[in-house]
């Protein structure tokens, strides 16, 4: 992913909105808006979200193999997608090290006892950043 240059990385570094997208069990796209933060050194993307959300609901229903997802991001004409296999962790250092990077990027998430965290490992990036 470093390899995509400083341009793809600072785009990722910006504070955008994002979208979500998963596949609901009948087959039908699920797509909400979220905050990304990717990690290039790991290929690690990571959204922050309620344990009883749809989407980690969902995410988590797919087991420890995870499921299909990509996250998007646009800035007029800029844009980038990332594909790849999501997972929800919930274990307490995830999480932190999850807040602290969103926060980096966004704001101080507020308190949120059932955070969970939704990791997608990147294995296709799209866009034209």
């Amino acid at each position: 992913m470093r390899a995509r240059g400083e341009g793809f990385a600072e785009f990722w570094r910006e504070r955008h909105l994002c979208t979500l997208t998963g596949v609901r069990p009948d087959g039908t796209p699920h797509v909400v808006p979220v905050g990304v933060t990717l990690d290039l050194g790991t290929a690690i993307a990571r959204v922050i979200t309620s344990g009883t959300s749809y989407k980690a609901r969902t995410l988590a229903a797919a087991g420890a193999e995870g499921a299909p997802v990509a996250v998007c991001q646009v800035d007029g004409r800029r844009w980038s997608t990332l594909e790849g296999r999501a997972v929800v962790r919930n274990e307490p250092e995830v999480v932190a090290d999850a807040e602290r990077r969103y926060a980096e990027r966004y704001r101080t998430p507020r308190e949120n006892p059932a955070r969970v965290v939704i990791e997608i490992t990147v294995t296709r990036v799209l866009g034209n950043v």
